[in-house]
């Protein structure tokens, strides 16, 4: 299947993108609409996630990337332009305090039980990686700065 960047005339409403929070380890991907709404989010290995960012972008019609400007970066943007199957726009956005922001939201998608409802918050353990969570808040952080209006780096 071929991607092209998507019709200028078209609504923002209507696109899909691709949020990613690079890592050395493991990546964080997330599919989710101009409104809010997400599709799809999981945490993966570094090593196979241009294969599985492929995939998401052919199954969720995805338009654009957005990726988190911290850490990796500069290797990952290279990487994404030069080995994935499809060329779509990179959009850079600020990822500091990007993981506190995703251990509060963590607990609004699984809130605690039992006992655990009982221990502060900022005390609770995750139990798993949120790098998914961090690359659905970078998606959120760019459709911000796009209702603004304002520009960002490419």
């Amino acid at each position: 299947m071929s991607l092209s960047a998507p019709d200028p005339a078209a609504s923002n409403r209507d696109l899909v993108f691709l949020g990613v929070d690079p890592g050395r380890d493991k990546c964080g991907l997330a599919v989710m609409d101009a409104q809010g709404t997400v599709y799809h989010h999981e945490v993966v290995a570094s090593s196979g996630a241009i294969a599985t960012i492929d995939t998401l972008i052919h199954t969720f019609n995805v338009q654009h990337l957005v990726l988190g400007d911290q850490t990796t970066s500069r290797q990952w943007h290279h990487r994404l332009e030069q080995e994935l199957s499809s060329a779509l726009p990179i959009h850079l956005v600020d990822e500091r305090y990007s993981t506190l922001e995703a251990r509060d939201r963590y607990w609004q998608l699984y809130p605690p039980q039992g006992l655990q409802q009982l221990i502060p918050q900022g005390l609770r353990s995750i139990s798993r990686p949120i790098d998914d969570i961090v690359a659905i808040i970078l998606i959120e952080r760019y459709l911000k700065v796009l209702s603004k209006g304002e520009s960002t780096p490419n």
